[in-house]
């Protein structure tokens, strides 16, 4: 059978497929070998993923989460996660003492753990594979 192999990277992700002894890295929808481990909401709701996320950081920046693996596993007290929410352009908030990204849909709210938009930049990924 064929290995594949995911790479899901703080700031990009890879797949690889292991085949005839050697691994052959997959390009994406884009042409792009690595894809950006970011994940955005749009005002319509509608989420993007990779390059399309990337691609609205600037038009979009409190919806468009990026460096989230970071987060993952700490507390919202720890000096890291309070660094990193200073750089951060979208919102991270407290919920049983670790870090929650809030994302504004329309009116409405959102709350994503950090490991939810990892899975989500995981999903896509699998979907490259």
């Amino acid at each position: 059978g064929t290995v594949i192999g995911i790479v899901l990277g703080t700031t990009y992700s890879c797949v690889g497929i292991f085949k005839n002894g050697r691994v052959e890295i997959i390009a994406n929808d884009q042409g792009n070998r690595i894809t950006p481990s970011y994940v955005a909401f749009t005002a319509e709701g509608e989420r993007l993923i990779g390059d399309a996320a990337k691609n609205q950081l600037t038009s979009n920046p409190e919806n468009t989460v990026f460096d989230a693996k970071r987060l993952i596993g700490r507390e919202f007290k720890d000096p890291s996660v309070q660094s990193d929410i200073k750089h951060f352009p979208f919102t991270v908030i407290e919920r049983k003492n670790k870090p929650t990204i809030s994302i504004s849909i329309g009116s409405e709210k959102k709350f994503f753990e950090p490991e939810e938009i990892s899975a989500m930049v995981l999903g896509k990924m699998r979907e490259i594979a």
